[in-house]
């Protein structure tokens, strides 16, 4: 089958021939493959353009260094956004391998992104990447002025499963200097993280 008509098949309405064709053209990528994968980003075609996102989750970690050139450099916000989403699904296929430092602080950068589409694409992508993102979380949560960010943060943190996230939400929900929204946010996110911690323990 020719490449064109593999990436044809990301359109198709039925969900099984679009899996089929991101692992088909995973497997047989060459160096136009990324490319043009990225190429799909701006298209209208929702259907389309998940499916080129899902298949950039699919190939890995490969895709990282033009998924953060997009992400932090494209005029689109549809662009970039796509590209936030398609580095929390690598770290989401390949939860054993550690994360490029180059996504994390993309993703780190890309948090202050005027388009709200975009910062908390870019937020919630960093909550997929477990204990690495959890440094940049906390920053980013005390150096923002951005209350839609805070709360995105707060949730971030509650699905990352790390026991250390509970003090800093702690401290969050007793400030009374944060905002109102934040603070319930927190309150609500710390009972989110015992359910996760719970859930990896029982796992393990």
């Amino acid at each position: 089958m020719t490449t064109d008509s593999l990436f044809a098949k990301l359109k198709h309405p039925n969900p099984h021939l679009r899996e089929q064709a991101m692992l088909e053209i995973a497997e047989s990528r060459d160096e136009n493959t990324i490319p043009y994968l990225m190429s799909i980003l701006d298209e209208e075609d929702t259907t389309y353009r998940r499916a080129a996102v899902k298949t950039l989750g699919v190939i890995g970690i490969d895709a990282v260094p033009l998924v953060v050139e997009s992400l932090l450099h494209s005029d689109n916000v549809t662009v970039r956004g796509s590209a936030a989403k398609a580095l929390a699904q690598i770290a989401v296929n390949y939860p054993d391998l550690p994360f490029p430092s180059t996504g994390l602080q993309g993703l780190k950068a890309a948090i202050n992104d005027p388009n709200p589409v975009v910062h908390i694409a870019s937020v919630m992508a960093l909550g997929q990447m477990g204990s690495a993102a959890y440094s940049i979380l906390v920053e980013s949560l005390k150096t923002t002025e951005n209350i839609a960010v805070q709360v995105a943060i707060v949730n971030a943190l509650a699905s990352i499963g790390d026991p250390k996230c509970a003090e800093v939400l702690t401290t969050f929900a007793n400030d009374e200097s944060v905002d109102s929204y934040v603070r319930e946010s927190a309150i609500s996110a710390l009972s989110r993280l015992d359910l996760v911690i719970n859930f990896d323990k029982s796992r393990r």
